[in-house]
């Protein structure tokens, strides 16, 4: 989830919420479904090969385009060493714990792939609540939901624990999905996802593209791509991690069953994609592990609907 309120859109508020009623209906076994097939080779284009504040070395030019974004380049997150012990989610310390020690895993599997690729690394902030705060982009978690979200104006990630586990008023909680900690910090690295999207200009070219849209389908179907971005971003890096975090064969279908089960449902807007489309995204990450394959803005509709 991201918002937006703090872009420089003036009035213009597009805040998107990933679980809705997504809690609702939570019995649903998991089904696979078929990868998606964006581009079939990744994109031509000036490639780092030093740090990107080596003086030395020219600029790169980054194309922040939707379609041809240089992160396409980056290619597939290194294997890296992300051992999360057994926190219980119920416990707002340990998760909390949990979550702060897996964003180091996530700097350390994005920042050389991107830095390679020409795109400057700043890892996201975090403020990390028991129960509710008030940020940058306003209260977290929102009225009604227990998700987290991302700021891109102060660049920070914003949770409450008891919410993500347990749930808040109506809004029942991820643990009810899967009560082990690695849905959670999926939808972490969901929205980690979209702190790599802010640092490579797909954001900013997301909402441009937003505001120009002539209707709120053509709005919400924006969105839809971005968000399924993300899980795609997510499945990448949760593969990288999956030796060590660990996450055997029975993990991974739990992560898979979790994914398959948030995103829109009947009566809420269709602004994060189907709970069907949420789970193939997040497992088009996973499988193919490659950045040009989680290019939602080059494949047909039904694919993001």
């Amino acid at each position: 989830m991201i918002i937006a309120g703090l872009l420089g859109l003036g009035a213009f508020v597009f805040a998107v919420l990933i679980v809705g009623a997504a809690l609702a209906n939570n019995t649903r076994d998991y089904e696979a479904d078929s990868l998606v097939s964006p581009p079939t080779s990744r994109p031509d284009g000036p490639r780092g090969t030093t740090d990107p504040g080596d003086p030395a070395r020219p600029a790169v030019r980054l194309d922040r385009s939707l379609k041809n974004n240089t992160l396409y380049q980056v290619g597939a997150l290194p294997k890296t060493r992300c051992p999360a012990g057994s926190a219980n989610i119920y416990n707002s310390g340990q998760l909390k714990a949990l979550i702060m020690k897996t964003s180091l895993c996530m700097g350390k599997a994005w920042k050389p792939r991107l830095e390679q690729a020409g795109i400057p690394f700043t890892p996201p902030k975090y403020a990390i609540v028991a129960r509710s705060g008030r940020g940058a982009c306003g209260d977290f978690p929102m009225r009604g939901t227990i998700v987290p979200y991302y700021c891109p104006s102060n660049m920070t990630i914003y949770a409450s624990t008891s919410a993500m586990a347990s749930g808040r008023g109506d809004a029942r909680g991820y643990g009810d999905l899967v009560s082990w900690h690695g849905g959670i910090i999926g939808m972490m690295a969901h929205e980690y996802g979209h702190h790599i999207q802010q640092l490579s200009g797909l954001s900013q070219t997301r909402w441009e593209q937003s505001r120009r849209a002539s209707s709120e389908s053509q709005r919400l179907a924006i969105s839809r791509r971005f968000e399924l971005q993300a899980n795609c971003l997510s499945g990448m890096f949760m593969r990288s991690v999956s030796a060590t975090y660990p996450i055997p064969a029975a993990r991974r279908q739990n992560l898979f069953y979790f994914f398959s089960n948030v995103g829109d449902w009947p009566g809420y807007p269709r602004d994060h994609g189907s709970p069907k489309n949420s789970g193939a995204w997040f497992r088009q990450g996973w499988q193919r592990q490659q950045a040009y394959q989680c290019n939602t803005w080059a494949v047909g509709s039904a694919t993001v609907s």
